[in-house]
């Protein structure tokens, strides 16, 4: 999704990864994609766009129809969250059963990296937290692909993925493939 945010760089990711990318910023952008990857940003300015521009109504839709995967990072997470306690009327898809506390670690001068262990994964992924959303719940049917200390950083449901960190800020593509992996199983 190319509305906002840091779109560029998942776009270079995956033409690491042998894959030419769309920039999709209205309905009609979705016209034969399989996956939509939510990058990160400001999670309120996504919501409000991709409503006005028909994105949210569009891809909800796909997702019902089984024909669309979504992975969304950081504000692409929150976008996804059926809740956001402190922000209840925030605009968002509300598609994935997870709730979501935005800013959860401070500003952005209390940014971070680390390195988190992932599901599958046979060593830890370099991961970059940049005024990162905490997942406080996770309901029925997703699950936790990794940690960082006590908290859930990435879940999966179904054709949905969403994590808290910015894993495009890394040189490492296993995150990338692991969200192609979903698409292609779809």
């Amino acid at each position: 999704m190319a509305i906002q945010g840091d779109f560029r760089e998942h776009k270079q990711m995956l033409k690491n990864l042998g894959v030419e990318p769309v920039e999709v910023r209205l309905p009609r952008d979705l016209e034969g994609l399989a996956g939509l990857i939510v990058p990160g940003g400001e999670s309120t300015t996504i919501g409000m766009l991709a409503r006005e521009y028909g994105l949210e109504s569009a891809v909800r839709q796909r997702l019902e129809e089984g024909t669309l995967a979504v992975w969304g990072t950081c504000a692409g997470a929150i976008w996804l969250a059926r809740e956001i306690p402190e922000h209840p009327d925030q605009p968002r898809l509300g598609s994935l059963d997870i709730a979501v506390q935005r800013n959860a670690y401070g500003r952005q001068v209390d940014s971070f990296e680390e390195d988190v262990n992932v599901e599958g994964f046979d060593r830890p992924f370099h991961a970059f937290f940049i005024r990162a959303p905490r997942i406080l719940r996770v309901g029925e049917g997703v699950k936790v692909l990794a940690r960082h200390r006590d908290e859930i950083v990435l879940v999966r449901s179904g054709k949905m993925m969403a994590g808290t960190f910015h894993p495009e800020l890394s040189q490492d593509t296993r995150i990338h493939q692991l969200f192609l992996d979903v698409v292609l199983d779809s």
